[in-house]
């Protein structure tokens, strides 16, 4: 809790409200697709989302997952996505939410992000890109962090602890040890 507060403390200290810009020039390896509320609320259940966790999404889109997780939770989340237009639109929507100085969003790509901050992590990307972060995942979080993925598992070099079905959509969920 202390690491979180301590974090927070440096996040705000340190960045502009508004998306940070992204210097690269990598394409999405995913098209977006919000994931239903249902879905967004399954997932941060699943993950048994607090207060004193900090929630990354990577691949977040339109900020939905770390906005709900502020909002329902009083967590604080974080937006990594690697298109500028969608943060600035995460931005506007943690504004009219009024959840802004909970959450973040860089514009980054998800593989180069330091998401060793997070106690919560959320995906909703290919399988090929949820194995091709495994090790990412596992080397960068702390024992005890909670990984839930919208509709794509880690195939066999990972099987996930728990699934749940939310009408018709499947939700996994890994926990590093």
């Amino acid at each position: 809790m202390m690491r979180a507060a301590a974090f927070l403390a440096l996040m705000l200290a340190a960045l502009p409200a508004i998306a940070q810009p992204f210097k690269g020039t990598k394409q999405p390896d995913v098209r977006y697709v919000p994931s239903p509320d249902s879905v967004v609320d399954a997932m941060l259940e699943l993950a048994h989302v607090t207060a004193g966790d900090t929630v990354f999404d990577l691949g977040s889109g339109d900020g939905r997952i770390p906005i709900a997780a502020a909002k329902r939770y009083g967590a604080f989340g974080v937006g990594v996505e690697i298109d500028a237009k969608l943060n600035r639109e995460a931005a506007d929507n943690a504004t009219k939410a009024g959840v802004a100085g909970r959450v973040r969003f860089f514009t980054q790509d998800l593989f180069e992000a330091d998401i060793s901050e997070a106690s919560v992590v959320t995906l909703f990307l290919l399988p090929r890109i949820n194995q091709a972060l495994i090790p990412k995942l596992r080397r960068e979080l702390r024992p005890g962090t909670r990984i839930v993925s919208h509709q794509f598992d880690m195939g066999d070099q990972w099987p996930a602890e728990k699934s749940q079905d939310v009408n018709g959509l499947m939700i996994y969920l890994w926990t590093i040890r």
